[in-house]
């Protein structure tokens, strides 16, 4: 664990190694946030983890996880709060672990976003002054989220219960409703679960990998009110599950179909690989940058559409397309920004691994009336390898876990004017910039996007040119 560089405070006691034990008392004084949105402070020469706190904080913490360096501990008692703590709109904000920032005021919160980026650019890029615009601030905070999925329980009296996890646990904690979500989602999260009790299907156990129906999935169309509902199954599906979900289509009329995916896995993972559409049809309709979209229950799409238009203007203010170019969307995914991209360019090629996304991104195309698109199923590397015409653009929006250094080789190879690295990960996107910087590249500038309101993640998109950088 990389343990943030804080100034340091009093000079160690020499009996401060009594109090430095796992239920011990100390007091901090918050002065940053941790990658995960942790409050961070020292006590003595320590750094102290503490969640649900924010800079300005003074408090005292309980020391739950003690190393020799640093500890993590709760927060025991506030006894000076920050001017930029707020009251959290989640009545759970405190036990669930699916938000990390609520009790930080939203200008802090994107404050401290950016500031994210600028250090992960420095001390893991090596780039002395990253040229980072202001991050563009969410029209809303709240109620964003086009999709949620829930993991499905018991509580001790069994009733179903669906939220999200305790932060660092598996222990569940039951919503009706989610304030990050969109709100027309919410009667069906609260509604589906009675549901599933009425019925008493079987809910899965992953202590002893029994039980049928793991998770439950909602997606909405932003803009077309369309939503898509998926339960997650151990097992195959039953014919009353079936008869279930055609009452569900007749019982709310902006539901499109009901999906059952099928996880048989004993994994973390949400989704299996095989999905059966149960009644009506297994994709919603979105309307993104004047296009319509299909997506499936489980392709990925970005989490806050509006977000997702304002960051698409953003890279197409600064390409100035002008319909001559070749472009390569690596990591095209459904065609998010293929497409809109496609309609400036004179051709376009997208590179997916998933070949349900292919198919989805493909059919999009065609629903659209694009016909200068080619998409291709395979691993970004091996398929750039194969081209023999130079890009004049490449689009990268890797997996958290960044490009591989295959894909970078290839680029080298390749070589074409400009590149834009779409990122959620500080992390990565430093790592892969240094070495595109190495292999001749300029970064040009780097357009944080806050994607995330209430957590601590954060998007951004950079731009490299080989000849100095485009105009923005």
């Amino acid at each position: 664990m990389a343990v943030p560089s804080l100034p340091h405070q009093t000079p160690q006691d020499p009996d401060a190694d009594c109090v430095w034990q796992q239920g011990k008392i100390v007091e901090v004084a918050i002065a940053d946030l941790s990658d995960r949105g942790d409050g961070v402070g020292r006590y003595q020469e320590r750094v102290v983890f503490v969640p649900n706190t924010v800079p300005g904080d003074r408090l005292l913490a309980r020391l739950i996880r003690v190393k020799p360096r640093y500890a993590h501990g709760q927060l025991h008692t506030l006894l000076e709060a920050s001017p930029h703590r707020v009251q959290p709109s989640c009545i759970v904000a405190d036990k669930c672990g699916g938000c990390q920032l609520q009790t930080l005021s939203y200008p802090q919160q994107l404050a401290a976003k950016e500031n994210k980026i600028t250090q992960a650019l420095a001390k893991l890029g090596g780039f002395s002054e990253p040229p980072i615009a202001p991050i563009l601030a969410a029209p809303s905070s709240l109620g964003y989220r086009n999709k949620a999925t829930y993991p499905l329980g018991r509580s001790t009296t069994g009733q179903v219960q669906a939220g999200y996890y305790r932060k660092g646990s598996h222990r569940l904690v039951n919503l009706n409703q989610c304030p990050v979500q969109d709100p027309r989602l919410n009667s069906f999260l609260s509604e589906i679960k009675q549901t599933i009790q009425q019925q008493g299907w079987s809910i899965y156990n992953e202590s002893s990998h029994r039980g049928n129906l793991r998770h439950l999935g909602l997606r909405i169309g932003r803009r077309t009110g369309e939503v898509l509902l998926t339960l997650v199954g151990r097992e195959s599906f039953s014919a009353d599950i079936e008869e279930q979900a055609a009452l569900w289509l007749d019982r709310y009329p902006e539901l499109v179909g009901v999906v059952w995916n099928h996880n048989p896995e004993r994994t973390n993972t949400i989704f299996g690989s095989t999905s059966h559409c149960l009644a009506g049809r297994p994709y919603l309709e979105e309307t993104f940058a004047g296009l319509t979209f299909r997506i499936d229950a489980t392709s990925f799409f970005q989490i806050y559409t509006e977000q997702a238009e304002l960051l698409l203007r953003t890279i197409l203010s600064h390409l100035n397309l002008q319909g001559t170019e070749f472009l390569v969307d690596a990591y095209c995914g459904i065609g998010t920004l293929t497409l809109p991209l496609a309609k400036h360019s004179q051709h376009v090629l997208g590179i997916e691994l998933q070949p349900e996304a292919i198919a989805l991104a493909q059919g999009n195309a065609s629903l659209n009336g694009l016909t200068n698109v080619i998409f291709q199923t395979g691993a970004v590397a091996s398929v750039l390898e194969q081209l023999t015409e130079r890009p004049d653009i490449v689009l990268l929006d890797p997996p958290r876990r960044g490009c591989d250094r295959a894909v970078i080789h290839q680029l080298q190879r390749l070589s074409p004017p400009h590149i834009i690295y779409v990122s959620c990960k500080p992390a990565t996107l430093a790592r892969d910039l240094q070495l595109l910087a190495q292999a001749g590249y300029q970064l040009t500038k780097v357009q944080p996007a806050d994607f995330f309101p209430q957590t601590a993640h954060v998007e951004a998109v950079a731009f490299l040119s080989k000849t100095g950088g485009l105009s923005s």
